[in-house]
């Protein structure tokens, strides 16, 4: 059996090129990406979705892959996977935001241990927001959905030389503000009921000058946001949500206004 060029460039570029997208994604979205899964198994992660997703795609450009337009499209490939990826990284980043916030409004920002997922140092309260928004989008079969998304971007926008629109990666920017509006959300309850009452407080230090308020206020103020962060739990799981959706209709903005 003989084979031209053409032919293998062929091969080659039908695997490869879905590879890049796959692995971009993976490389950067939230969970897939955690530290504390091992590159192998991501490595073994990224190869069987590309497997899986092949038959799914309808055609590969016949490009030489070390050629300038094969470099393009790798590249093209690279980017949609790494725009997708990080929309939804933008909204476990809001939690982490969140949890920040809150942790320092009760005193315990200087709380901090190495984040598993991310190989960081982050506040326990992010810590603890960020498990609970991954349980939650597992529940929701957020996973399942990216996957679905990740099958959906090869139809909508197919391997080629140009991917996606510069006007439509405006959404990665917008979505920025996005991600801080949501952290202010989560925190808003938390953040409003301990202004209230740092400000008693406030009000008791002017009246009893002699009182020790430091001695007095931490403890209160951490037993108050812990139990503020307690009943606030059915709002965050409300924005979990919220936050969750918008993200994957701005994936679907940005794959030309599916899903």
């Amino acid at each position: 059996m003989l084979l031209n060029s053409a032919e293998i460039a062929a091969w080659v570029g039908s695997f490869l090129w879905p590879l890049t997208r796959v692995a971009a994604l993976v490389s950067v979205a939230p969970i897939f990406s955690a530290r504390m899964i091992p590159r192998r198994v991501r490595l073994m992660l990224v190869l069987a979705l590309t497997w899986a997703i092949l038959p799914f795609i309808k055609s590969t450009p016949i490009i030489e892959p070390l050629s300038p337009a094969g470099v393009l499209v790798v590249a093209q490939q690279i980017l949609i996977g790494l725009s997708m990826g990080f929309l939804f990284r933008l909204a476990f980043t809001a939690l982490e935001l969140g949890g920040l916030m809150i942790a320092t409004q009760i005193g315990l920002g200087f709380a901090s241990l190495i984040d598993p997922q991310n190989g960081t140092q982050s506040p326990v309260l992010s810590q603890f927001y960020t498990l609970l928004g991954t349980l939650v989008f597992l529940g929701l079969n957020g996973h399942l959905m990216l996957v679905q998304l990740l099958v959906d971007s090869f139809a909508v926008l197919p391997i080629a030389p140009d991917g996606v629109d510069r006007d439509l990666l405006w959404i990665l920017v917008t979505w920025a503000s996005r991600m801080f509006a949501g952290a202010v959300l989560i925190s808003l309850p938390a953040v409003a009921s301990l202004l209230v009452v740092n400000l008693a407080f406030g009000v008791m230090t002017r009246a009893a000058p002699q009182l020790n308020i430091f001695s007095v206020g931490f403890p209160i103020t951490l037993i108050l946001g812990l139990l503020i962060i307690l009943y606030s739990l059915p709002t965050l799981l409300h924005q979990l949500n919220n936050l969750f959706s918008e993200a994957f209709q701005s994936v679907g903005q940005l794959l030309g206004g599916t899903g």
